[in-house]
């Protein structure tokens, strides 16, 4: 089947092939016309995705949906890039300007066909009552709200609970690596910092939420839609973003060239945050993924190069606290000398309401996120320079075809923090860091610094400093959002960053990979779905050597004899250690060593690796018998644990199995409005019963309070470099956006059973693959 379109931007045809998973081939007979063809198919596939993407990173969503959404457009208005397009522009690729004109053309020119012809509009549109708009190449890069940046949050309950506890105790809350005292930096009283002063952040960060009680919000509601996020959730998001990739050696593989493996983390949504394409034109073959909002491909491969990345967290953030000036609100004082505080007013469309003015406050040291009588709050971001859009660097990587031209390139690669590791068919494996490291002077990072003329950020860290591997004699590489800086890291000289995710990943990672002779496409794809906990293993080893002093314990522990720690969807074992776990050990442990309750509050959902550390060897804090104590506190929550699993799941643990409560479901963010139904957005794809955990390799985070998966690996790549038809890939729930299409959420099933399906590269197996043809002709001149 062909269908043919003009394009008003193009120079000469270019072919769409989709093979029969929803994945565009797309060739153009130039660069030009490649990246209008993206953006052309990226609407056709995404457009509602996209454009809401769009109205929500400039703050236009009131403009569509109502007062309920202002207070997200002030959030979102505060955090775009508002510098030097000149010296903005040309910081991801030499080319990146025209690139990015080029796609928003063919955005527009599928905006145009669907203006032309309505019924080609997305059903979101109908329902809404709204329409896409047009882009401009600067939105591609202005918005940075989606950069993942960190750790402002922390810094301001790290405050909060040394204002009512003292800093071993935020240690629970979040272990520091390498273990840091954090320096209350001189002039600043904890207290003083409201945990109000989180709400723009999080608002910023946000996705976008509908109900009906918010679209139906009154100009004076407004003000009360600043909070949308519960922090639990917020924090558990930022816990769950993250990802694995590693790459062996041709000896390792067998098969004469490396294999690379990636599944990058996020929150699981109807469509995917991911979109696979193809892109060929003379100069430039590659496949792989990206976010459907920006041109070109961030993790992939192009026949001689494989790249690949996971949060690496370096600390790109942070907080000032401004002493406001007694006299003008207006001003601050620092370091003895007043400074202005800069209002900008802006207008912003509401619907059904006069056009409203949002002031937005900014300080020489960022946005102003809060105000109390004596404070203004500002927030420091890698964000606010020039060349920070996120994984847009991958519009030079993405071209390189060795290891070295790879590593080279990557101080284009400036937010967000990202391990890279990457491969080349002639052999060679690489890992290497990349993002925009600040420099601080008089204080660490690790609390909001008074704005007093010595706390300050003094440049950047040179990117040449960050190290680099390249063919270790393991013949492995692996990454996991772990810290994993070398052990000769001078971290005092050139700290990084002291806030890392949970080891567990990275552990499993490192124990299968190092105990393999070979490691091929199959084994990558099954390390892929891996789904042994390895805290698993370690608290059912606890468990085991409690005292049995009730029948649920003794239960229990025949329950856990001989389980490898394994979470299988059909596993009783996994079920109990979950619930346990989740729902009764962590919060038993932060009830035993904190006995506020508003400060366990901010405390949650606790850190793994310290959880861990303090039940595998308690201290002075459980009291004068802290092993015994301990002992105690694995015993009650076990029996409680034990009995909530029968109230789930019945009295007879044969029938237990963590599939039929941990599970994954896609669902359309409009399916609750009215008339979603009609309109064909109320079908939600599974239930699907799942196995994993956040902490296994098959990253499947969960909502705690049903148990549904929110967050995890959607796409999945394995690349084999010697031959790249051999290589695999998954996208769930589907390619497309578009309820109406065959591809909205067809490879659901597949991932959720932890099967892939082809990836092919060469124009034969491309075009044996391919089951629709798009074909986009130069519109003709007028």
């Amino acid at each position: 089947m062909t269908s043919t379109f003009a394009v008003a931007a193009l120079n000469a045809p270019v072919d769409i092939l989709v093979d029969g998973h929803g994945i565009p081939h797309i060739r153009a007979r130039s660069l030009p016309d490649l990246f209008v063809a993206q953006g052309f198919n990226a609407a056709r596939d995404r457009l509602w995705q996209i454009d809401l993407w769009r109205k929500r990173g400039l703050g236009l969503l009131a403009a569509d949906f109502g007062p309920g959404y202002l207070e997200q457009d002030r959030a979102s208005r505060l955090f775009l890039y508002r510098g030097d397009m000149a010296a903005e522009w040309g910081r991801y690729a030499a080319d990146d300007k025209a690139i990015c004109e080029a796609f928003v053309a063919g955005i527009n020119a599928y905006v145009a066909l669907c203006e032309k012809e309505p019924g080609r509009l997305p059903p979101e549109f109908g329902l809404m009552g709204t329409r896409p708009a047009r882009w401009l190449a600067e939105d591609v890069v202005r918005i940075r709200t989606h950069s993942l940046n960190r750790n402002a949050l922390s810094e301001i309950l790290r405050a909060n609970v040394m204002a009512r506890s003292d800093a071993e105790t935020d240690l629970i809350r979040r272990s520091l690596e390498p273990p840091v005292n954090p320096r209350i930096p001189d002039g600043l009283d904890l207290a003083a910092v409201p945990l109000a002063a989180l709400d723009l952040i999080k608002l910023a960060t946000a996705d976008v939420r509908f109900t009906a009680e918010r679209l139906g919000a009154t100009l004076a509601e407004a003000p009360s839609w600043r909070k949308v996020t519960d922090l639990g959730d917020v924090l558990r998001d930022a816990e769950f973003t993250g990802s694995n990739n590693w790459a062996v050696s041709a000896a390792l593989s067998g098969t004469g060239a490396p294999i690379l493996a990636s599944d990058p983390h996020r929150a699981h949504a109807l469509p995917s945050l991911r979109y696979i394409a193809h892109l060929t034109a003379p100069g430039l073959d590659v496949i792989g993924t990206g976010e459907p909002s920006a041109p070109g491909i961030s993790f992939g491969h192009n026949g001689a190069l494989a790249f690949s990345g996971t949060i690496f967290c370096i600390d790109q953030e942070d907080v000032f606290v401004l002493e406001r000036a007694p006299d003008d609100r207006n001003a601050f004082i620092e370091g003895g000398v007043r400074r202005r505080i800069e209002t900008l007013k802006e207008t912003v469309p509401v619907r059904g309401e006069a056009d409203q003015q949002l002031a937005l406050r900014f300080s020489p040291h960022g946005p102003i996120v809060h105000e109390t009588e004596r404070h203004a709050f500002a927030l420091r971001s890698v964000a606010q320079e020039p060349g920070t859009a996120p994984y847009l660097g991958s519009l030079t990587g993405m071209r390189e075809t060795t290891v070295q031209g790879y590593a080279a390139s990557l101080h284009r690669n400036r937010t967000p923090g990202t391990n890279h590791v990457f491969a080349d068919r002639a052999g060679a494996i690489g890992w290497r860091p990349a993002g925009l490291t600040p420099i601080r002077e008089g204080f660490d990072g690790l609390l909001p610094a008074p704005a007093n003329g010595r706390n300050r950020w003094a440049g950047f860290m040179d990117p040449a400093e960050m190290p680099l591997t390249i063919d270790p004699p393991r013949g492995w590489l692996a990454t996991a959002n772990a810290m994993n800086l070398p052990d000769d890291w001078d971290h005092q000289a050139r700290p990084i960053g002291f806030e890392w995710v949970e080891r567990a990943r990275l552990s499993r990672l490192e124990e299968v990979l190092g105990g393999q002779r070979s490691h091929g496409v199959a084994d990558a794809m099954a390390l892929q779905t891996d789904i042994v906990s390895m805290p698993a293993r370690r608290m059912a080893t606890l468990a085991l050597g409690v005292p049995g002093w009730t029948p649920a314990v003794l239960a229990a522990q025949r329950l856990f004899t001989g389980w490898d720690g394994a979470l299988r969807a059909d596993s009783a074992p996994a079920a109990l250690f979950e619930i346990w776990w989740m729902k009764h050990l962590k919060p038993g442990l932060l009830a035993l060593l904190v006995d506020d309750p508003a400060l366990r509050a901010i405390m949650v959902p606790v850190d793994q690796d310290s959880a861990l550390a303090l039940l595998e060897t308690p201290d002075r804090r459980f009291g004068e018998q802290p092993m015994l104590r301990r002992d105690k506190l694995l015993a009650s929550t076990l029996s409680a644990a034990w009995e909530d699993l029968k109230g789930r799941l019945g009295p007879d643990p044969a029938g237990w199995a963590w599939g039929r409560l941990h599970h994954a479901l896609f669902d359309h963010p409009l399916a609750a409005l009215p008339g979603a139904a009609e309109a064909g957005l109320g079908a939600a794809s599974g239930p699907y019963p799942m196995g994993g955990s956040a902490s296994t390799p098959m990253h499947t985070g969960y909502r705690l309070s049903d148990f549904r998966v929110i967050a995890g690996a959607s796409f999945r790549m394995v690349v084999d470099l010697a031959d790249p038809d051999r290589s695999v890939c998954v996208n769930a729930p589907g390619q497309s956006g578009d309820p109406r299409s065959p591809h909205h959420a067809d490879l659901a099933p597949i991932w959720a059973a932890g099967r892939y399906v082809p990836m092919p590269f060469t124009a034969a197996a491309v075009d044996k693959a391919a089951v629709t043809r798009i074909r986009l002709e130069p519109a003709p001149a007028t």
